[in-house]
This record gives C-alpha cells, sequence and structure tokens, in this order.
C-alpha cells in the first residue's frame, strides 16, 4: 500500500551578508542522530502540520491576509490548510524565531519577556503547548504574510515516511536572535549558500537531497530582499523524486535528469 504524504512545511530564514550586497546567509539546522525523518543531515527548520496550525488559519483574527500571487495561483498555501502556521510554528520550535506581529510591528522580545517566550518554545517542542495560545495570550497575529512561497517536494512513493512539504523563505528580524533547539537538533548555524555546497562536495557536511537544491536556487541572490522578490514572481513547480534502487542501495532522482541520482 502507498503511504500518504503528510503536509509539512519548511522555513529558509535568510538575512544579508555583510556588507551588503555580499550575498545572503541561511539558517540551517542539524537533525538529532536519533530522529526517525533524515537522521544527522543538515536541513531548514521545519516539520508536520497539526490540526492547531490549521485551526489558527481558520481564524482570520489571528493571520495576516494572504494576497494571491504568481507562485501559488492554486492556493495551495492559502490560509486554512495550515501550511503557514505550522511553518511559523517550527521556526519558533526549532530556530527560536516567532514571526508575529504586535501591533502591526514584528515582535520584539524583550529582556522582560525572554524567559516567558523560552518556556513557551520549550512547551511546544515537549507536545505540552499550543501556538494559538501563545498568540493569543501575547495578543499577537501571525505574519503569514511575511512567508514568500519557494518550492513543493513530495516525498517519493515507496519510502516508509511520506511528506508533502512547502518550503518559504522569510527574512530574520533584527530584533531575534535564531538558535537551535538542543532537542530535535543537535546545531545551528548560519550559512552562505556556496559555503553549504562547497562544503558538501568536500563531504564535510550531510545535506538531504531537496534541502540541497533549495541551496543552490539561493546561492545566486545577492540579498534576501532579491530573494523575497524573485520567489512572489515565479511559479512554484511540484517535485516528486522517484526511488530506485543501484547494488542494493537506495537512491532518489528527478524524472527530467535520470542520470544525477542521489543517495539515501
Amino acid at each position: 500500500m502507498t503511504v500518504q504524504p503528510r503536509f509539512a512545511s519548511t522555513v529558509m530564514l535568510l538575512r544579508d551578508t555583510l556588507p551588503h550586497g555580499a550575498g545572503i546567509e541561511v539558517f540551517m539546522v542539524r537533525r538529532v542522530a536519533q530522529s526517525e525523518f533524515m537522521p544527522d543531515v543538515y536541513v531548514f527548520p521545519g516539520g508536520s502540520v497539526i490540526p492547531d496550525d490549521r485551526s489558527l488559519e481558520e481564524n482570520t483574527s489571528l493571520c495576516a491576509p494572504i494576497a494571491p500571487s504568481i507562485a501559488d495561483p492554486e492556493g495551495r498555501t492559502a490560509l486554512g490548510k495550515g501550511l503557514r502556521a505550522a511553518a511559523i510554528r517550527e521556526l519558533f520550535e526549532e530556530a527560536n524565531v516567532l514571526l508575529t506581529y504586535r501591533d502591526k510591528h514584528i515582535l520584539a522580545i524583550g529582556e522582560d519577556a525572554v524567559i516567558r517566550f523560552e518556556t513557551y518554545r520549550l512547551e511546544l517542542n515537549e507536545r505540552r503547548g499550543l501556538l494559538s495560545t501563545i498568540v493569543q495570550t501575547e495578543h499577537l497575529v501571525l505574519a503569514t504574510d511575511a512567508l514568500a512561497y519557494f518550492a513543493h517536494w513530495i516525498t517519493p512513493e515507496g519510502m516508509p515516511k511520506r511528506f508533502d512539504t512547502h518550503f518559504f523563505l522569510a527574512t530574520a528580524p533584527s530584533q531575534q536572535e535564531a538558535l537551535y533547539d538542543q532537542l530535535e537538533t543537535s546545531e545551528g548555524f548560519w550559512f552562505q549558500p556556496t559555503e553549504v555546497i562547497e562544503r558538501f562536495q568536500r563531504g564535510e557536511i550531510p545535506v538531504a537531497f531537496p534541502t540541497f537544491q533549495q541551496i543552490k536556487d539561493l546561492s545566486g541572490f545577492k540579498s534576501a530582499e532579491d530573494a523575497l522578490e524573485t520567489a512572489r514572481t515565479r511559479y512554484v513547480p511540484t517535485h516528486t523524486p522517484v526511488l530506485t534502487e543501484k547494488e542494493g542501495k537506495p537512491f532518489i532522482y528527478l524524472p527530467k535528469d535520470p542520470d544525477t541520482t542521489w543517495m539515501l
């Protein structure tokens, strides 16, 4: 029986490399070796959609409205599916950045609130809390409009776990610091895309196949705004790799490029 893919979201958090115009950096985390899915590899913060994500998006007062875009004319990431709320929640859980508005401004967590938000984050990671509770308690609005739809990947048929994953871009808020969670992830770093490519090719860091494809796409941008503007003005196709086997080992490839395989 074919495993049905679960909705999931991933966020590529960007910031400009100094000096301005020298390129961009993206925040990546390394999954713990004990992870059931893609263990011990560098990925972007992300995870599966949960019911609370959908409920949040169904409450229009808790989410910034999403304008129609060339990137997603079919409405794959329209509010109500939970994908944008999941992206924001996972970014907070795994990277300590909460993309929300307070009084129409991106949230700034003052010194007096640091411990409170650390507790919220821990409760989310331990599945003892809900993002909807945080949003309503703190009088916040999800910055769902700050996420630019960038890519769509579906795990190949034949895999024991499959995900229908939507990748978003977002600019790192200057008022918050990106930190890995030390629970689901063992490391967190800001990388220039070219650095990831070079270090992967030297065998220094393990990277998941879809992640590597997005890194290659990001490597051509000179600024975070350049990347977001491009994302808003180009259609996002769906990529579904094919699972195959070579000499008893699993590989995947994209149908448009069958000669280029990637060992799992």
